[in-house]
């Protein structure tokens, strides 16, 4: 006999607290073993590929972290130091942009850009406050990693993590499937699929289709000879999970930085905004068709909210399980919605199943 459903909540609710419990306690100590969990779901798929070409579990598990430590080398010995370098120079370079801007703005709209106006305050201390407070912040999102676990453990230890948990990934499947409440198991089951399919479109669709926007963007403006073009590529690739925000960011950003750049090369500034235009046409005709679907479950909205709310909960650490969490309520919250419409609360007490042609015409 199954347990009263009021005993099940009960225990499904403590166990939810207890998971939220261990969050926020030990956010810090389990940083890498979720940044390693969530590697090795991504590239899980890739393995399971791999092993039906042939290859064993170990075999695949060893090629793609070959690989994957063939990129990251590559990614910090030319990548980063030029993404540094530019970073740097931008924060440096942004009081100059701020005064060319107000030197534009004064010989264009004389009577808004009076001495005392708003808007010139406003952009002479824009323009003080990232020159000043730019690299406090750039340290202090550095320190504040650091803060969280010892970067040399870190480094160290995501990567023996992922390498196990992708080792063992199927493994760990079954052995979780087999402690299913047998009662609930098939719903589990369901639910649990339906997750993975939101998460899989998500979180693997849209990430491939983050970083080849992100590479795209960045290369085609280092191409043109924007002189931040890696930065603000990248960026444009890493906001690209918000419908139209990593376009619009990056494009308004990589624009008003041609204007300065390229005043009078009208050409070039053309190029930059085209860039951004060609990036849209193909995330939304052939990237997110092929890579995302249609159908993933995610309102960028709701998105926006758990990644906010729980980056403010849990800081970085519920940054990163906001999105799995989202996924997982959205799904829960469908399935709901799907039983409530079969339930006598929305179909009534008279509500009959619909009459098929054959009864009618009886």
């Amino acid at each position: 006999m199954a347990l009263p459903v009021r005993q099940q909540m009960t225990y499904w609710g403590i166990a939810a607290l207890a998971l939220l419990l261990i969050l926020w306690v030990l956010g810090d100590v389990i940083l890498p073993f979720l940044v390693g969990g969530a590697i090795a779901y991504f590239l899980d798929p890739v393995a399971d590929r791999l092993e039906r070409m042939g290859l064993g579990r170990a075999m695949a598990t060893v090629v793609i972290f070959i690989v994957l430590v063939l990129v990251v080398v590559l990614a910090a010995l030319i990548v980063i130091p030029t993404l540094v370098q530019q970073t740097t120079d931008l924060v440096q370079a942004a009081p100059d942009i701020a005064d060319r801007l107000r030197t534009f703005l004064t010989e264009r709209f004389p009577t808004v850009m009076e001495e005392e106006s708003p808007l010139r305050n406003s952009l002479t201390s824009i323009g003080e406050t990232i020159e000043s407070r730019g690299g406090e912040l750039l340290q202090g999102v550095l320190s504040s990693a650091a803060g969280f676990v010892n970067v040399l453990v870190f480094l160290v230890v995501v990567p023996v993590v992922a390498f196990y948990l992708l080792l063992d990934w199927d493994g760990m499947v079954a052995r979780i499937d087999d402690l299913l409440p047998r009662d609930h198991a098939p719903i589990i089951r369901d639910l649990a699929g339906r997750i993975d399919n939101t998460l899989a479109s998500f979180v693997r669709g849209q990430g491939t289709v983050c970083l080849i926007l992100g590479t795209f963007y960045a290369v085609a403006l280092m191409v043109i000879g924007l002189q931040f073009g890696l930065v603000v590529g990248l960026v444009a690739g890493l906001l690209t999970f918000i419908p139209y925000v990593g376009a619009l960011v990056g494009g308004m950003l990589s624009v008003g930085l041609a204007l300065f750049q390229f005043w009078g090369d009208w050409w070039s500034i053309l190029a930059v905004a085209a860039v951004f235009q060609a990036g849209q046409l193909v995330e939304g005709n052939i990237l997110t068709p092929k890579l995302v679907g249609n159908s993933v479950g995610l309102h960028p909205v709701w998105l926006i909210f758990a990644l906010s709310a729980f980056g403010t909960l849990f800081g970085f650490v519920g940054m990163l399980v906001a999105v799995p969490v989202a996924a997982a309520i959205g799904v829960l919250v469908r399935y709901a919605m799907e039983r409530y419409r079969e339930g006598r609360l929305y179909r009534g007490l008279e509500a009959q199943p619909d009459e098929g042609p054959d009864d009618r015409e009886a």
